[in-house]
């Protein structure tokens, strides 16, 4: 009992210290708490422009704003926070599995959901409770063209085997060919492993983790070892820098700007920092490559606004919500920031975005075309998604592998065993 009353206490304080207000209007309008988290792209001072876009054009709204300790766990905070009562009236790229199932989560009309390009993303057992509010392809890879080019690598590779090859010519110079991390947020380290799995399993089985929620499929079985074992031949090839998996997100994209590899395999939302901050390399970028050369490219459409459905002033959080997802300033700013692809129809990026983004956007518009998009494993959310918390088991048993402390199939007879204690 004494520890559940200093949890809450410290939940508290932490909420408290992370709030800022935001007021516009009569001092009498609605209040809303609003969790925001936190990156070196997503600033305070960006969450607080885009706060005040939809506060100044709804002047009866005021919001208070919060803040994740840490940008991937964000989800898990949430839930400290419901369990803590202090459920907040608005979440963005706050997973919906588990919330909506316990009817913590608005579900959104289709009415309301007319201005987005894919409205029936992320479905938790029918209906609709994340705004679809952007695209990401994850993982592209991105490339020090520089590098590429010292070694005699003189276009971006397309199949695993030119993939395995450019890094060994790389090595041969003396160049760590990949940028990996891990540390706090855990994600990256899983970045190739996901690139694998969503380019070699969804390629011939799209649905491959709606059956493995069904029991159909497991972890363990051939194909899903097959490609999780290439990240393990990476690992054996010393083209993975083993002690990295400890560094965290804001060091290892710093790491790949400096120069000190040639290769970062991470989210479009890189791009926007590639473009603002200061490097003294030209950077590529390529899409994941396939077994086969197939065109497959990972994509997740969501990580938009939840509401809580049970908020003081619904209406006002509905609002606020749609308000902050469909803004064009704030669209633009999202694209300039994080380097996002918003799903809202007729949507067009600035024509002043930086020439990493463009080529990245270019990519995504050639796999939308060629119908060659299949969902990003580890990154998919509601039904279509990994059970809750697996997400960091994923990154860890990736982190395993690269380091050595388990076996591939150790590792994928850990994510089954993960998997029953989730269900």
């Amino acid at each position: 009992m004494r520890r559940s009353l200093a949890l809450g206490a410290a939940l508290l304080l932490a909420v408290s210290a992370c709030s800022v207000g935001t007021s516009t209007g009569s001092g009498d309008g609605a209040e809303i708490s609003f969790l925001t988290f936190e990156t070196p792209n997503l600033t305070p001072a960006y969450w607080d422009a885009a706060i005040k876009r939809v506060t100044d054009r709804n002047p009866g709204i005021r919001v208070r704003k919060l803040v994740s300790p840490t940008a991937d766990g964000r989800t898990s905070y949430a839930k400290q926070l419901l369990q803590s009562g202090q459920f907040p009236d608005v979440m963005i790229a706050v997973d919906s599995a588990g919330f909506a199932e316990a009817g913590n989560l608005y579900a959104w009309k289709p009415e309301e959901l007319g201005d987005f390009q894919f409205p029936e993303a992320n479905p938790v057992r029918g209906a609709y409770h994340q705004l679809p509010a952007n695209t990401q392809t994850i993982p592209p890879v991105y490339y020090n063209k520089k590098l590429f080019a010292e070694a005699g690598i003189t276009a971006p590779p397309t199949t695993w085997d030119e993939l395995v090859a450019d890094a060994g010519k790389l090595k041969e110079k003396g160049v760590a060919p990949f940028t990996i991390g891990g540390g706090k947020d855990g994600f990256p380290s899983s970045m190739i492993l996901s690139g694998l799995v969503s380019t070699e399993v969804y390629a011939t089985a799209p649905d491959w983790l709606t059956q493995r929620r069904a029991g159909k499929v497991r972890f363990t079985d051939p194909v899903f070892q097959q490609a999780f074992g290439r990240l393990a031949e990476l690992a054996a090839r010393d083209y993975l820098d083993k002690t990295s998996v400890s560094r965290d997100y804001a060091a290892t994209e710093q790491a790949f700007l400096d120069g000190k590899s040639a290769m970062y395999p991470m989210g479009n939302w890189f791009a926007a920092n590639a473009d603002a901050r200061k490097h003294d390399f030209e950077i590529g970028v390529f899409d994941f490559p396939t077994v086969d050369g197939k065109h497959v490219v990972p994509a997740y459409t969501g990580g938009g606004v939840i509401v809580n459905a049970k908020a003081a002033n619904l209406e006002a959080a509905k609002k606020f919500a749609l308000g902050f997802q469909l803004d064009k300033g704030q669209l633009d700013a999202s694209v300039k920031a994080d380097g996002l692809f918003p799903a809202v129809k007729g949507y067009q990026p600035p024509a002043d975005v930086g020439p990493t983004f463009k080529a990245g956007y270019e990519l995504y518009r050639r796999a939308v075309r060629e119908n060659a998009v299949v969902h990003a494993f580890r990154w998919e959310t509601a039904d279509d998604g990994l059970l809750p918390g697996m997400k960091d088991k994923v990154d860890q048993a990736a982190q395993d592998v690269i380091t050595g402390r388990r076996s591939v199939a150790d590792a994928c007879a850990f994510l089954d065993a993960e998997w029953a204690k989730a269900g």
